[in-house]
């Protein structure tokens, strides 16, 4: 009982930031399951996926009904990131616990920087090479670590190809959704048994969470929700590092 809990506690904490900051949610995903519901590295990583790709498909159907999906622009971004996902997927269940620990915090701590940095504007003519590139480092990120990665997504998506942030936002959806599902496949039968029980609450929470996130962002600034989340991310970026080292 008090695993379901934690978990619809947590399930429900990612999915208001991810529908309060249109990215970036996901990942507190990974340290909730490791720390608070007892699950390896590279179990979290794989049941975040899951949780990832249930959110992600559930917020990209609210913005495609808006008009807000670039479906082109994002199918031709997440192809570039398939084949990095998957391989790193596959990669990812085979690492020590501890490298990929730290790996992760590395990159929570990269991804809270960035929140803390003023949002880019377009950055002229689309580079189909920076593009590729872009989506490739994408797609590698979401399947080695199990994040979502629209911290990453969503300035890429306006720097390299010239969206609009509001597009930027709902096309990085459909690009996180297709590189999750990639990564899942590829870690199919290596993240052990993963627990049903706990993973379903979460994500179930987490998808309810993210439409009450969406209602929350109209109320209070964007940019003081963004600052508040960074700095939790970095607090737990510097304990999983800490852990890791200690």
């Amino acid at each position: 009982m008090t695993a379901l809990v934690l978990a619809l506690i947590a399930g429900a904490v990612v999915g208001l930031a991810l529908g309060a900051l249109g990215g970036g949610g996901s990942v507190l995903a990974v340290p909730a399951l490791i720390y608070l519901l007892g699950f390896t590295p590279v179990a979290a990583t794989t049941a975040s996926l899951v949780i990832v790709t249930a959110t992600s498909a559930t917020a990209l159907y609210a913005h495609a009904r808006d008009g807000a999906v670039a479906w082109r622009t994002g199918a031709l971004f997440a192809a570039a990131g398939i084949g990095p996902a998957f391989l790193a997927g596959a990669a990812a269940g085979r690492l020590a616990p501890a490298l990929l620990t730290g790996a992760f915090a590395v990159i929570a701590g990269l991804a809270a920087v960035r929140m803390l940095r003023p949002a880019a504007g377009p950055s002229g003519p689309v580079r189909p090479v920076k593009a590729a590139g872009a989506g490739a480092g994408l797609g590698a990120v979401t399947g080695f670590l199990g994040v979502g990665g629209g911290f990453l997504a969503v300035p890429a998506l306006v720097g390299a190809l010239g969206l609009r942030m509001r597009q930027a936002v709902g096309t990085s959806l459909l690009v996180i959704t297709v590189n999750s599902l990639a990564a899942l496949a590829a870690r199919a039968g290596t993240g052990g048994a993963l627990d049903w029980a706990v993973i379903g609450p979460f994500a179930g929470a987490a998808v309810l969470g993210a439409w009450d996130g969406k209602r929350l962002a109209s109320k209070v600034s964007g940019a003081a929700l963004q600052r508040i989340f960074a700095c939790v991310l970095l607090m737990v970026a510097a304990f999983m590092l800490i852990d890791v080292i200690v």
